[in-house]
């Protein structure tokens, strides 16, 4: 196996160097570099691998709370409200054809003809 190979394996093993290629912090020849040199040394690739476990690891109610205080209350406000429009309308319409059918047991009577007859 060669040492291409090797380091395609273990970006493999630790997707989180994708995230600082994506954003431009490194490149994948500076990987390879610090592969090459220092292969799987964990001293080495220990600031960029410790990115993927803080993350998973630090979803807690903190997160949550940051999260909550960005939601914008208007906003959501205004999709509720047009939520409920929405169900209304829906709401209406099914009625308004329920409606319909007992109509159609109605039949009017002739012009013509008066109470009487």
């Amino acid at each position: 196996m060669s040492n291409i190979d090797n380091f395609k394996n273990f970006v493999r093993k630790n997707p989180s160097l994708i995230d600082y290629v994506k954003e431009g912090k490194n490149t994948w020849q500076e990987f390879y570099e610090l592969y090459d040199l220092y292969k799987e040394d964990l001293n080495i690739w220990d600031k960029y691998l410790k990115k993927e476990t803080r993350e998973n690891n630090n979803f807690n109610i903190n997160n949550i709370l940051d999260y909550a205080k960005n939601i914008n209350v208007n906003k959501l406000q205004d999709g509720i409200t047009s939520i409920q429009k929405a169900i209304d309308l829906f709401g209406g319409m099914l009625t308004k054809d329920n409606t319909k059918v007992e109509n159609n047991s109605y039949r009017p009577r002739p012009v013509y003809r008066r109470f009487d007859d």
